[in-house]
């Protein structure tokens, strides 16, 4: 039988849940793209989307996806003949990398693997060597969306004022916007992007990039910039089309403005932070106690101090991860995510990884069900597992709850 009727959840890195709120504010007949209501609305979120990214200076958004932010910051930051560096901690790290060279741009890339951080002894060594200070950018992701892996963007930002290079800082925060602490002029971050399909829990299909007064200097004379990615018009607009280079997004702008009052009005930004990383060592503490009975299950980062807050890689074994996938979705209405860049999707080992996405509109009793229904699907698929699982996410949530 299936207890799967009722409402499911989407418990993977994005789309993530989206609240009522949202919804309802986009369920609106079109509206007046020239004047009004939608106009005077939108000239709210300049300042609210500063105020996520914890920085006072210039942003663009476009309507595009996390891959289309990537190209806006590409178009922007670089030339013809220029050369990045790029910290690849997973898969995203890696496809950034593969954005900017299908662009001409020449591209290092140190490969930090699938489940360890930036190194950044290897970082220091690579800076040094580019005496010639041939690296415009330095690209990494703040939270990689595929490995978990979060990067220690401050002592990044630390080793790079060490050495004295002069490369611009970019940052992907599309896994970790409103999910993760990020501070984007206090870390010194030149360039950031992100999505609206994940912490900030709005359909896909609104990118932004932020970007430093340093960043609009140095690359105001970019050579790959086309008229439709320029960030200068977006973020200088003196007519409303040119934010978007015609016409606008309308319902995701009602919905994004819905979005940011609740997570920065209401909730607050850095209790935004705190529930994701209580709901994060919830799932973290099942899964220790899982691993405990069967080797085979595990967390992908070995050190919580390198793992993001939004979502958890992880594995049980193949063929177990998408055996138990299939079961939560069909049989209990819990759709998890695969795991992404951990091997082809043609090697048998690839359905030995998941992820459990704890993102956005995520609660503690929409967790600890996750989990639970993870649990009871090992036990009817006959997957071994340690006790405790479930007291132990809940000792977390009840401790941190007070």
């Amino acid at each position: 039988m299936t207890l799967s009727n009722g409402r499911p959840y989407l418990a993977i890195p994005g789309p993530s849940v989206m609240p009522d709120r949202v919804l309802a504010a986009m369920h609106r007949a079109a509206p007046n793209i020239y004047e009004g209501a939608l106009t005077e609305m939108v000239e709210t979120l300049w300042p609210d989307l500063r105020r996520v990214a914890g920085t006072t200076q210039n942003v663009a958004l476009y309507i595009a996806n996390g891959h289309g932010v990537w190209e806006a910051a590409n178009m922007n930051l670089f030339s013809r003949g220029d050369r990045a560096l790029v910290l690849a901690t997973g898969r995203f790290g890696l496809s950034w990398a593969e954005s900017v060279r299908a662009l001409g741009v020449e591209v290092e890339v140190l490969d930090f693997g699938k489940s360890a951080p930036v190194d950044f002894a290897r970082v220091e060594a690579a800076l040094r060597a580019d005496a010639g200070h041939r690296y415009k950018a330095v690209l990494t992701t703040h939270v990689d969306t595929a490995s978990t892996i979060r990067t220690d963007i401050p002592a990044l930002r630390a080793v790079m004022d060490a050495v004295g290079h002069p490369a611009l800082l970019a940052v992907d925060c599309i896994a970790s916007l409103a999910c993760d602490e990020f501070r984007m002029d206090g870390w010194g971050v030149d360039v950031m992007v992100a999505a609206s399909q994940k912490g900030l829990m709005v359909p896909p299909g609104i990118g932004f990039v932020w970007f430093s007064e340093k960043a609009r200097e140095r690359c105001r004379t970019s050579d790959l910039r086309t008229p439709y990615w320029d960030w200068t018009p977006r973020a200088d607009a003196s007519e409303f089309w040119q934010y978007w280079n015609g016409t606008a997004p309308t319902h995701h702008l009602f919905g994004l403005r819905e979005s940011l009052t609740m997570l920065l009005d209401e909730e607050g930004l850095e209790n935004v932070w705190r529930r994701h990383d209580v709901l994060a060592r919830a799932v973290w503490a099942a899964f220790d106690c899982w691993s405990a009975g069967n080797p085979d299950i595990g967390l992908n980062v070995a050190d919580p101090a390198h793992r993001g807050r939004s979502v958890t890689a992880a594995r049980f074994g193949a063929p177990h991860a998408t055996r138990l996938r299939e079961w939560t979705e069909h049989k209990a209405g819990l759709t998890l995510g695969i795991g992404l860049g951990m091997a082809p999707a043609g090697d048998p080992a690839y359905h030995g990884f998941l992820r459990v996405a704890h993102m956005g509109h995520v609660n503690a009793h929409m967790t600890l069900g996750a989990l639970a229904v993870m649990e009871a699907g090992m036990v009817s698929l006959g997957i071994p597992f340690g006790a405790g699982g479930l007291a132990a996410a809940a000792e977390v949530v009840g401790r941190a709850a007070g």
